[in-house]
């Protein structure tokens, strides 16, 4: 077997099979394959696409580059949930103590964050004492014992993939839809779950610019899921501008106790309430969707959900006291409000603007090497839809100091948002669900 065999088969439109993918990516891996040869590979699926069957057998192989988590000495379903990204998301941490409340375990392994803000590890480790590193007999323990553990990804999960996307960034084929949820998939399926509910975002703030791609790259997902025999679904969510009010790292730790409490922002609860259903009826808890979402607004209602979270920070070795003493976590040394110099409706927010902003705040890491600041970020005080008056504050910068960095950002801030006389028309949260069986739209 020969690599350029395959390619010229692939550029051809062929078909590959499980035996040759699994020959180039072990390949590639090993590295008696080359850059060059995989380039050519990529453009030729970037071009040609790729079956059902060919994107499940290269997930596999990506998979298997590396560890494999073995999760089976946890009792019960282990349902997994991942987000495509976007600015303010941070769902995990209102989900998982969610779901474990009601008894399914969520095992999860999280990564840092690289652009706008830190990932779901990085906004963990603002909690003082909070450890993200735990031997795999801990970490197995712990879900165990108390049906939650979140801990940092194994450097050496699927690296084919990472791999392949660092040479798909230098070759203009990232926005391949079968190299995309291949990518994702792999990790997850290295990862160990038996379940898996996906957040795929479309908007100005998300990856996937249209409802049609993300609704693309989901249904190419969930197929994944099904031919590797893990049972998924998607959600599709707007990110034309973002999630709840926060964006930062210990500032979004603070919205999510809110959320727990049942006191969160309407557009956080909705989604984490509804991604958490998906994962409840996929552990086998409830039936349907809508005896989900009952069951877990009482967790909300009840306080299990917060229980839920304590038990989870303090099992890690965090102080829990931050959720009810704000000041505990770390705090911004000063504050500067953006001043709207316009009246109208906010027609609509770019939001990858607003976390590019939080980033050069220091809430997110331009390089890999950068520092996060904890303290710093944005709160939002104005979202679509909502009326302004000139000298109205439309966000709150947490900053470090007050310098020109500030003032630039401030800026950048006022550029973002866009006004209009009339007030737009709402645009839902929930777009639609894809599963095995198709795609059920909101609107429909």
């Amino acid at each position: 077997m020969r690599a350029v065999d395959l390619i010229h088969k692939k550029r051809d439109g062929g078909e590959l099979n499980s035996e040759e993918i699994a020959f180039l990516i072990n390949g590639y891996s090993k590295g008696d394959i080359p850059d060059y040869q995989m380039s050519a590979l990529a453009m030729s699926i970037f071009f040609k696409g790729m079956t059902s069957a060919e994107t499940a057998a290269l997930t596999l192989a990506m998979a298997g580059s590396g560890d494999q988590v073995d999760l089976s000495p946890i009792n019960g379903i282990k349902v997994d949930k991942h987000s495509t990204g976007g600015v303010g998301d941070k769902t995990t941490l209102i989900i998982g103590p969610l779901v474990a409340s009601v008894g399914i375990p969520v095992a999860k392994m999280s990564g840092r964050g690289l652009g706008h803000t830190g990932g779901t590890i990085d906004k963990m480790e603002s909690i003082a004492g909070f450890h993200t590193e735990l031997s795999r007999e801990d970490f197995i323990k712990q879900v165990n014992d108390i049906h939650l553990s979140v801990i940092g990804q194994s450097g050496n999960l699927a690296p084919a993939d990472k791999k392949l996307y660092a040479l798909r960034d230098v070759t203009s084929t990232v926005d391949s839809i079968p190299l995309i949820a291949s990518s994702v998939m792999s990790k997850k399926i290295a990862a160990g779950a038996d379940a898996i509910v996906l957040d795929v975002k479309t908007g100005s703030g998300a990856f996937m610019k249209t409802v049609e791609h993300a609704e693309k790259l989901a249904s190419a997902m969930v197929s994944i899921g099904s031919e590797v025999g893990r049972q998924t679904a998607a959600v599709i969510s707007d990110m034309d501008q973002p999630l709840g009010y926060s964006i930062g790292n210990a500032i979004e730790v603070l919205e999510c106790v809110d959320t727990l409490r049942g006191q969160g922002p309407e557009d956080l609860t909705e989604l984490s309430l509804a991604l958490a259903a998906h994962m409840v009826v996929l552990g086998g808890k409830a039936s349907s969707f809508d005896e989900a979402m009952t069951l877990l607004r009482k967790q909300l209602d009840n306080g299990e959900a917060l229980a839920k979270f304590r038990e989870f920070i303090v099992a890690q070795g965090g102080d829990d006291s931050f959720v009810d003493d704000a000041s505990k976590l770390p705090t911004a040394p000063y504050t500067v409000e953006v001043l709207s110099t316009e009246s109208g409706f906010v027609q609509a927010i770019e939001a990858e603007e607003l976390g590019l902003s939080a980033m050069l705040l220091g809430a997110g890491r331009a390089t890999k090497e950068a520092v996060i600041d904890y303290a710093v970020g944005i709160t939002l005080r104005k979202k679509v839809g909502d009326a302004v008056n000139v000298g109205e504050s439309l966000v709150t910068l947490h900053v470090r100091e007050q310098n020109e960095n500030t003032a630039a950002v401030a800026e950048r801030v006022k550029r973002a948002y866009t006004f209009n006389q009339e007030k737009p028309s709402e645009r839902p949260l929930l777009l639609s669900v894809v599963t095995v069986d198709g795609i059920t739209r909101y609107s429909e």
